[in-house]
């Protein structure tokens, strides 16, 4: 999949009032080709790499006093609790054991190869140039925006939601910030009383050079909106879901570091 940043070496650089302030040579990185197969294997590797094994007690369903009264009495053979209880032990009988209970020795992590990973991250940084991915992801960008999106490092030191909410406002991208907000819905079923009741839908990822810069508490409270330091991002990040092609927002020393990392 060809980007549009192929056909251009430099992007613009925006300042904290939404002018442009010069121009910055993008790294090689941002000319990997994209590959959706990979980004997709990439995050269901690190998806099911949290997910815990658990497993049933051997013994469970089987502690009972339940016992089969044989044959030639009309009835089935099924194991009864004794006293003219219901049927126990045996699976798919009310208050019997499950048949197939979950077992600890199954596999849930699927593993990749480390420069499979290494090109999946490639790729969904390369992802984030290309116009054509971040709206079908369902951003909203306006056409006057140059993607990929790099900022002056003045961004690092707003300190207040609201300095940082009129900075997104001057470079176009606010309305992507309320369509965040505005997508926030209940969750069907179950997961509602599972510590999951809400659905969150994802906005524009931040990245700066620092792990702690006054910014990353000026931008937490904005529902979708995440923060990632340079050097620790991944793939969950980049391409929430393993769909590539997330709105990004880099600084210029990000940017430099970016280069230094893949170079």
């Amino acid at each position: 999949m060809e980007s549009e940043a192929i056909e251009k070496r430099s992007v613009p650089v925006y300042s904290l009032d939404g002018s442009i302030k010069g121009d910055v040579e993008l790294p090689k990185v941002f000319f990997e080709e994209v590959r959706p197969d990979l980004i997709r294997r990439a995050f269901i590797s690190s998806f099911t790499a949290r997910i815990q094994p658990k497993g049933r007690d051997p013994m469970a369903g089987k502690r009972t006093s339940a016992e089969s009264l044989g044959v030639g009495l009309d009835l089935a053979r099924v194991p009864r609790v004794k006293g003219g209880g219901p049927a126990a032990f045996v699976p798919n009988v009310v208050g019997g054991r499950l048949a197939f209970p979950p077992r600890p020795e199954k596999i849930f992590h699927e593993r990749i190869n480390e420069k499979e990973r290494t090109l999946a991250l490639r790729s969904a940084i390369a992802a984030t140039a290309i116009r054509d991915l971040v709206t079908s992801r369902g951003h909203v960008i306006k056409e006057n925006v140059h993607l990929p999106i790099v900022v002056s490092d003045e961004v690092k030191k707003l300190k207040r939601a609201s300095e940082f909410r009129e900075f997104l406002k001057k470079i176009s991208l606010w309305d992507d910030v309320i369509r965040a907000k505005n997508g926030i819905k209940e969750r069907p079923g179950k997961g509602k009383y599972r510590g999951r009741r809400w659905v969150k839908p994802k906005t524009i990822l931040l990245v700066t050079d620092e792990l702690n810069p006054p910014v990353r508490l000026a931008a937490r409270n904005f529902s979708g909106l995440d923060f990632a330091e340079v050097s620790s991002l991944n793939i969950e990040r980049l391409a929430p879901g393993g769909h590539p092609g997330r709105l990004t927002i880099w600084t210029e020393s990000a940017l430099k570091k970016l280069e230094e990392i893949f170079a």
